[in-house]
């Protein structure tokens, strides 16, 4: 699964990296938890790319509950196309949803120990997500996604057997393509990033509280 990750790039340098016209209104995060805010890129029918903050926790739009997106803030990949929760989103709704790094936990003697997960280079990326738009009775709307996950990759799964979906950046137009595709296309691309081209290092536990979100998370100890 993925239920904490970091984009530390301030909005000009996003715009930079993920080839946008204007620059993004995002702070530095290290330490975006679960119905929070999350950096997204969505596209136009014209293809073109713009930045859209979205609430982390997929609402389907048929939900008469919004609180299910607490549960709803993974999907699994080698489903997504057939799950009533996920397969209208993953015929029309795809997005990137930028990160540069995230946690995953193991057991170390007796207590959970957090560990961050980045490209060897440090440079950001984007993981396979699916947004939905859910409107309220009283009239209230409210955008939010769910990031997919793929079997764990030879590094990760020394800590976690599943992974949040990297997608390589050829793959960013297809993904984000807005018409409806066939499903097979779309899932052969939602498979685990290269273990070579990843590093990943300890951190402090202060990253299992959600109220810390300063660059100190993301430190190695």
């Amino acid at each position: 699964m993925c239920g904490r990750f970091s984009q530390s790039l301030a909005g000009d340098a996003i715009a930079q990296a993920f080839q946008l016209a204007e620059v993004p209104d995002w702070q530095p995060r290290y330490n975006i938890a679960p119905t929070q805010t999350i950096p997204a890129i969505m596209a136009t029918e014209k293809s073109d790319r713009h930045f859209k903050p979205l609430r982390w926790g997929l609402i389907p739009s048929w939900s008469k509950d919004p609180a299910i997106g607490v549960k709803m803030i993974n999907a699994r990949s080698e489903t997504v196309a057939e799950k009533p929760s996920f397969r209208s989103a993953f015929k029309r709704h795809r997005c990137l949803i930028l990160a540069d790094g995230f946690y995953e936990w193991c057991k170390q003697s007796g207590k959970k120990q957090p560990f961050y997960f980045q490209l060897q280079d440090g440079s950001p990326f984007a993981f396979a997500g699916l947004w939905e738009r859910w409107q309220a009775l009283e009239g209230d709307v409210l955008e939010t996604c769910t990031i997919l996950t793929t079997e764990a990759n030879q590094l990760v799964a020394q800590v976690h057997d599943r992974m949040p979906v990297i997608l390589p950046t050829d793959h960013y137009d297809q993904w984000l393509d807005p018409t409806p595709q066939p499903s097979e296309p779309l899932q052969a691309l939602l498979r685990p990033y290269d273990a070579d081209r990843m590093s990943a290092y300890p951190v402090s536990v202060s990253v299992n509280s959600p109220w810390n979100d300063v660059p100190e998370c993301v430190t190695p100890i």
